[in-house]
């Protein structure tokens, strides 16, 4: 049976994102998950009393093509490492993370670290044996930990589920990992709301405990305030409405000092009134938005009252349908970084798909065009740390081309497999699952 077989039987705690009951015995515990993991990677199956946050976890590591037996590659050194720390927002933050953290890590034998929305290590900071301990499964500044990289850990897997997850021991998927523990919270920009990163806290046994991931996530709290702090305020350097649809489900506009989040439909409608300020009349809106002949244009004439609504007075209009501002969207900003050139700056502004889950046809157009031009350019490109930002992303990870593309500039031990993974996938006869009986 393969590890992403379904199973039955996990524990539930009362709290599924704390890794121990209130009482229970740490080594015994360990032990038992010991005996789980290895079940797992030899079975596919999850047996009590794996948490189910952990077990989901773990077939999202088997199915990246994640060994229990790798090591953490390090993208960044040395010169890179510092200019891409002293450009990243989570920077600024750092003062007051280590006012609230650096001591409580110190004391404790523990580590502070924060990584950026691809798992990558910026910052390990805190006691120097814990340090050197640390250092010898790569858990260190420009160390990528993303959990598509390495498996089931605090900080990657807080990032992959953008909330605050604890764990313990043997729930790392990682053999060499399995002696820690951690406790890492997601940061988001105050703005957009999009993860820049994680705030994670590494060290024994002893951090098995709910205060650690209350602690943490407090940290993440007061940096995301931190940041709201420093922020200029809603509204772009033109004055312009600002529209965020990449790497979300339904979109953010940034008006006149409000925050407004918008439905799938509504995201969808704006992102085409934005690329069309000349305006769109009904039929061209029906034939953007529907793939069912069938709606009508009163459906339509009913969304776009209700999104009137939403927005308030004055900034949508109608005959043709068109906004009466130009509104900046993140689509745009990509794009023209690319036809400039700025590839770099360019995957930097791209946190994912645009819209990822609409079904309307312009929209699914225009978010292939967005996305093939930015992985053609990464691939001509040729540069390690961009294409493995890309190959390592959810949207990345089974794109064959930029990971020949990687394996290329940097062939590492873990490239090389993966690689070979997916053209394996890629060469099996039509129907073949990679599952037992």
């Amino acid at each position: 049976m393969s590890p992403a077989a379904s199973f039955s039987g996990e524990a539930e705690l009362t709290d599924p994102w704390v890794a121990l009951e209130p009482g229970a015995d740490p080594a015994e515990h360990a032990r038992v998950l010991r005996r789980a993991h290895e079940t797992f990677t030899a079975v596919g199956t999850v047996p009590r009393p794996v948490r189910s946050v952990v077990a989901e976890s773990w077939r999202r590591s088997a199915r990246a093509g994640v060994g229990p037996d790798g090591t953490a590659d390090v993208d960044l050194v040395d010169g890179e490492l510092g200019a891409y720390r002293a450009e990243h927002p989570l920077a600024r933050v750092m003062p007051v993370v280590r006012e609230l953290l650096g001591t409580f890590a110190s004391d404790g034998e523990h580590l502070l670290a924060v990584c950026d929305a691809n798992g990558r290590l910026l910052w390990v900071e805190g006691h120097p044996t814990t340090r050197r301990r640390a250092q010898r499964m790569n858990f260190v500044p420009g160390a990528r930990w993303a959990e598509t990289a390495m498996g089931t850990n605090a900080p990657g897997t807080a990032i992959a589920l953008n909330r605050p997850v604890q764990v313990f021991a043997a729930e790392h998927f990682i053999r060499q990992v399995q002696p820690w523990t951690c406790a890492a919270a997601p940061v988001h920009d105050p703005r957009t709301g999009r993860v820049l990163g994680a705030i994670d806290i590494t060290g024994g046994n002893g951090l098995a405990h709910p205060h650690s991931l209350g602690f943490v996530q407090a940290v993440a709290r007061a940096a995301e305030s931190h940041l709201a702090l420093l922020a200029p305020p809603v509204q772009s350097a033109t004055g312009a409405p600002e529209l965020s649809v990449l790497g979300r489900d339904e979109a953010l506009l940034l008006a006149h000092g409000r925050k407004i989040r918008l439905s799938r439909r509504h995201s969808e409608i704006l992102v085409l009134l934005a690329r069309h300020p000349e305006g769109l009349t009904g039929d061209e809106l029906l034939c953007a938005l529907y793939e069912d002949e069938s709606v009508t244009p009163v459906t339509l004439r009913a969304e776009l009252a209700r999104l009137r609504r939403v927005l308030g007075p004055g900034l949508l209009e109608s005959r043709p349908y068109r906004l009466t501002t130009p509104v900046e969207c993140d689509v745009a900003v990509v794009e023209r970084r690319l036809e400039s050139g700025a590839v770099t700056s360019a995957a930097a502004a791209y946190p994912g798909p645009l819209l990822p889950t609409s079904q309307a046809p312009a929209v699914v157009r225009l978010r292939h065009r967005l996305a093939d031009g930015l992985r053609t350019a990464l691939i001509t490109g040729g540069d390690p740390d961009l294409l493995a930002d890309w190959a390592h992303a959810p949207w990345g990870e089974d794109d064959i081309g930029v990971w020949r593309a990687l394996a290329a500039a940097r062939p590492t031990a873990a490239v090389r497999a993966r690689l070979a993974a997916l053209e394996s996938e890629l060469s099996a006869p039509r129907g073949w699952e990679g599952c037992g009986p």
